[in-house]
This record gives structure tokens, sequence and C-alpha cells, in this order.
């Protein structure tokens, strides 16, 4: 259903320096990703954490081991089931540089994503109405990243 074979990758590498006084200081607020899935790799200095219960919990890196993140768009296909992760990337190291390598994974541009057919019902009515995915990065590329993400626009 989203062609995925034709889609499109993003490649994002922070790199986050050492930090003298990183209570001061947040890496990267918290946001969702965009895509269906994000595969993340990091050294093993940590500093992601994942949004759990309303409390962030500190991800701790397995050496040379990938995280994958669900993402927004895998949300929108389940309708709902498997939810989009909330995370952020805190700034705690005072000694060593923090780097991460992600990539996000996505239909074509031009794909219109909307729940798959075969998981609406009456008793489950579609939850997000379609947007093509393009839009949808526009979106999320024209707001502050934020608590909230791009599904609020979307959400019937």
């Amino acid at each position: 259903m989203m062609n995925v074979e034709s889609g499109c990758q993003l490649l994002v590498i922070n790199y986050y320096p050492p930090c003298p006084k990183p209570e001061l200081v947040m890496g990267l607020p918290a946001h969702t990703d965009h895509g269906l899935l994000t595969l993340l790799m990091q050294n093993e200095l940590g500093g992601l954490q994942i949004e759990h219960n309303g409390k962030w919990i500190p991800i701790n890196p397995l050496p040379n081991s990938f995280l994958i993140n669900t993402g927004d768009h895998l949300e929108i296909l389940t309708n709902g089931k498997y939810k989009s992760v909330v995370h952020r990337a805190t700034v705690m190291n005072k000694k060593a540089a923090r780097i991460s390598v992600g990539t996000a994974h996505g239909p074509r541009l031009d794909t219109i994503v909307t729940p798959a057919p075969q998981l609406l019902s009456e008793d489950n009515p579609s939850a997000y109405r379609g947007i093509q995915y393009k839009d949808y990065l526009l979106l999320q590329q024209s707001r502050e990243l934020e608590r909230k993400s791009c599904l609020d626009f979307i959400r019937i």
C-alpha cells in the first residue's frame, strides 16, 4: 500500500559536543518522527529519552546496536494501533561528544497516506484524514519542534 520500495529516506546526523553545564541545555526537544520507521545508531554515551506514561525514560544504547522508532505515518497507516514515539535528546556528558545517526524511512513524496482499509470497519472508523507525504513533511518543517506532533492536524 505504501510502495516503500520507491520511497524516500532522510539521513540525520547529530553531534553533541561535551557540555560543561548539561543541566542548562536541551539537545533536541520532545518530538515525533514523520516517517514509518526511524533507525537510530548512537555512540554509547546515551542522552536519548522516550516518553512513557508521562515520564521520560533514558535509553541506554547497547554497543553496535540500532534502535527502531515508530513514526507518525506508521501510526496513520495502522489507524492508531501503533503509536508514534515521542522522544528527545538531552545533553548529559561533560567530557565526551555524543553522536547519533538516524535514518527515517517513508513512502514516495506523492503518496497519500491514509489508514489501511483492511483495518477500518464500522466499529473502527478512520482516525486520520489522508494527507500527501510531502505536504506532511512541509507541515512538520514549518513548525517549531514541540511536544505535539503534526498528527494533531490530521486527526479526525
